[in-house]
């Protein structure tokens, strides 16, 4: 005879690994709020009792988060790590920032080329959605929105790689690749010409990936980030000459500059 405790403990053990799964595969990304208890023990075609003990698996092992009497959320898996100290270090020299880019790039023009062979009709849909989204806010000349839709489709290329590992890095990453988005996109953006060769080569990147044109969509990905990682030198370079003129200008503030006559 089954002991009944036994067979709860499998239950919820059963719920927390297929949450757990979604989380990994990216259907449930970090942050995102679980449904409300009821919906989800329903969906699950559990008891709300052994849905609590999934979700207390799931707490204890770093992966869900009590949102304050409001149910749970999916932990910011991999903040810890993005905001390490040596993190912040490294975000304050500017050849680290080249670096990451590089990385960007070996790492986008793979998933970009894996998910042209494995995205699904859905993943395509939504890389469709993503770019009509990036289209209207051109339009509007919206920055803001067209800075989220372009991080928004640099996720959605990963999650279409159905690479898990490289999913989860760059999910961890996000934070960073969003801010990195937008700071680009404010220095650039002052160039209209510029603004228009990013929209040209988003839609070069998703297109070869609707295409299913692995060797295409590696090219066009590899080509953004190289043309990021050139306009962000030149930024970097102009703004240190600028910043040099200044310190010479001023004495690097620690000279007196005297002008007109002396009394």
């Amino acid at each position: 005879m089954t002991n009944p405790s036994v067979k709860s403990e499998r239950a919820a053990e059963a719920v927390a690994q297929h949450l757990e799964s979604l989380i990994l595969e990216g259907s449930l990304r970090p942050d995102e709020r679980l449904l409300p208890e009821r919906e989800l023990a329903e969906r699950l075609n559990v008891s709300r009792s052994t849905l609590r003990d999934g979700l207390k698996i799931l707490e204890e092992r770093g992966l869900l988060t009590s949102a304050g009497g409001r149910g749970n959320r999916v932990a910011q898996l991999g903040k810890a790590a993005i905001t390490d100290p040596l993190i912040a270090m490294l975000a304050r020299h500017a050849e680290a920032d080249d670096d990451y880019l590089e990385f960007r790039g070996i790492v986008e023009s793979s998933a970009a080329a894996l998910a042209s062979q494995r995205a699904t009709e859905v993943e395509l849909a939504r890389i469709r959605d993503c770019l009509d989204r990036m289209d209207r806010a051109h339009a509007e000349a919206n920055t803001d929105e067209e800075a989220e839709a372009d991080a928004e489709l640099h996720l959605l290329i990963y999650e279409s790689s159905h690479n898990l590992t490289l999913l989860q890095i760059m999910q961890a990453l996000a934070g960073v690749l969003r801010s990195d988005v937008i700071q680009n996109r404010s220095r650039l953006f002052v160039v209209p010409a510029i603004r228009d060769l990013l929209r040209r080569q988003h839609r070069a990147i998703a297109e070869a990936i609707l295409l299913r044109d692995a060797e295409a969509a590696r090219r066009a990905a590899d080509e953004h980030i190289r043309y990021l990682r050139q306009a962000s030198r030149e930024i970097r370079d102009a703004e240190a000459r600028l910043d040099l003129s200044l310190r010479r200008l001023n004495g690097g503030g620690a000279g007196l500059r005297v002008t007109g006559r002396q009394a």
